[in-house]
């Protein structure tokens, strides 16, 4: 296997992989953020669902 790991001299130290490795999570952040709100007919579905949910656990 040559073509991955041939010079050690090429192998980038710990805090560059580090940046890169925060960059790409911050973007991926960015990028996968959820929306805002639901819209409204969903969120009333999953009130009643919560709601539903809380009524029937054993007390």
């Amino acid at each position: 296997m040559t073509g991955l790991f041939a010079d050690d001299s090429e192998q980038m130290d710990r805090r560059t992989s580090r940046s890169i490795c925060d960059a790409v999570g911050e973007r991926l952040q960015q990028s996968l953020r959820p929306e805002p709100r639901l819209p409204t007919h969903l969120e009333r579905l999953m009130n009643e669902l919560r709601k539903q949910e809380r009524d029937s656990r054993p007390r």
